[in-house]
């Protein structure tokens, strides 16, 4: 019987070293695909690129308030918005971000604009990220505002390559500018949405509540 051991040994050890050439090769074959994408190889095809400009706020802060969207690909344009009963600028901010990436069919690379520092500065910083897996406390104390909305948004751009950049509004950039246009319509338009997770929680639930 103790001859036998060396020839199984060997033999598993033949096997292992087949699996690890098999997932040497396959690392290799990743690392090629990686650089001929990077290098525009045939048969690649880039993402598409959007860019999109977004804009939300309230009439009062809690109030009306309404978001605005311009989505733009090559010669394409299309416009979003809507409009809430009461709801808070945060919340209207981060909505018109969601209702931006809502509105893509497949995945894309994607500039989102804005003129939010709230916004911009919690998803380039990675404040939403952390906050999300600490269970949405800010720090040990404080639990961050708007969870239902940064989970959505944060879901979306899971299934997108996606960066955002702040723009200062009321600078004269057209298509920011039309964002606030809007949302200033949609915020006084008629029938306004309900914003049920921010209307149905207490006023004692910080998480919901706007930030001053």
């Amino acid at each position: 019987m103790a001859r036998n051991i060396p020839c199984v040994a060997g033999r598993y050890a033949l096997e292992i070293a087949r699996g690890s050439a098999r997932q040497s090769r396959m690392k290799t074959d990743k690392k090629i695909k990686t650089r001929d994408q990077a290098n525009g190889a045939p048969g690649f095809k880039p993402l598409p690129e959007v860019a999109i400009y977004t804009d939300g706020g309230c009439i009062d802060n809690p109030g009306p308030g309404g978001y605005g969207v311009v989505l733009l690909h090559k010669n394409h344009r299309r416009e979003l918005s809507g409009g809430f009963r009461r709801t808070t600028n945060n919340r209207m901010e981060i909505l018109a971000a969601i209702k931006g990436l809502e509105a893509l069919k497949g995945r894309c690379r994607v500039k989102i604009y804005s003129d939010s520092q709230y916004l911009v500065n919690a998803l380039e910083q990675g404040w939403a990220r952390r906050w999300q897996s600490h269970g949405w406390w800010r720090n040990r104390k404080e639990k961050a505002v708007n969870p239902d909305l940064w989970e959505r948004l944060l879901a979306l751009m899971d299934k997108h390559e996606v960066r955002f950049e702040w723009l200062r509004g009321h600078a004269g950039n057209p298509e920011n500018e039309r964002a606030d246009e809007l949302a200033r319509q949609a915020s006084y338009g008629k029938d306004l949405a309900i914003d049920e997770m921010y209307e149905r929680a207490p006023s004692t639930d910080a998480a919901r509540l706007f930030w001053k």
